[in-house]
């Protein structure tokens, strides 16, 4: 995290012509639980913030999820250059609130814009993304089942803007397809010692442009079922994204996370807040 803070500062100060912010609003989507640029909980193939050809941006933000037996703490920051690449790391804190104490782990995540346009071609902007994820206390996912304290997720991203589709209204859709061994996206570690295998699991996401900075959307993320003492069970959410400008945003949503843990019907509240430069 250090890191990243340091280089964002280094760019903000020597360049500060390169940070132009030329993209139109919203088209940097917003920052996923994981860090890279999405809706809430499914990574989309747009690079995070508002920088355009030979242009660097910034991004930082919070989040929280809070349901019945959890509330999940992120914060993080992006770094891109060209609208090509995007460079982010997270911190996620999962508190155990009807057990007591807490998990988490740090994500690091590379994406690569490698064809097409999510506004300009008839092809759909496609990326390609990698996120390594590291827990911070691997004693109690070990404890379940869990074989690794650490995992690499890789997938693929495809997302198209298609005009005047709904009521005169533009809608967005994304399709992501990614290969892990994360055991509820890696907060109880990763594979198990009966299967260390890799599965594709789909993500995809819908949302309909009310105006130029307002969105409504919703999101699906397929999940492995990997540990044998509880069910992982796929997410789903509803989200509305206010843009309110092209420093500011704001997503609030719904989120149905389904049996975490052995705890069931995991329902609740999805907030997060954005700032670029």
């Amino acid at each position: 995290m250090k890191i990243m803070i340091l280089l964002a500062a280094v760019i903000l100060v020597f360049s500060p012509k390169s940070m132009a912010n030329s993209k139109i609003i919203a088209t940097g989507g917003t920052s996923s639980i994981e860090g890279s640029a999405g809706g809430g909980i499914v990574p989309w193939a747009v690079i995070n913030g508002y920088a355009s050809s030979d242009e660097w941006a910034v991004t930082s933000f919070i989040s929280v999820v809070g349901v019945d037996d959890f509330t999940l703490n992120t914060f993080g920051a992006s770094l891109t250059y060209d609208n090509n690449w995007e460079w982010s790391i997270a911190r996620q804190t999962l508190k155990l609130d009807s057990l007591g104490g807490e998990l988490g782990q740090d994500i690091f995540g590379v994406k690569y814009h490698i064809a097409g346009e999510l506004l300009y071609t008839a092809l759909p902007q496609i990326s390609l993304g990698i996120q390594y994820k590291k827990h911070r206390d691997f004693a109690l996912p070990k404890a379940v089942g869990a074989r690794d304290d650490s995992g690499v997720d890789f997938y693929l991203s495809a997302t198209k803007l298609l005009f005047n589709q709904i009521a005169g209204r533009n809608l967005l859709l994304n399709a992501t397809a990614r290969a892990t061994k994360a055991n509820q996206t890696g907060l109880l570690g990763f594979g198990s010692e009966t299967n260390n295998n890799y599965q594709l699991m789909l993500e995809g996401s819908a949302a309909l442009l009310l105006n130029y900075n307002v969105a409504i959307g919703v999101e699906f993320k397929q999940k492995p079922n990997k540990l044998s003492f509880a069910d992982e069970q796929h997410w789903r959410d509803v989200f509305i994204a206010w843009f309110i400008n092209k420093h500011v945003s704001v997503t609030a949503g719904y989120v149905d996370l389904g049996s975490i843990a052995g705890f069931n019907n995991q329902q609740g509240y999805y907030l997060s807040i954005e700032g670029a430069w």
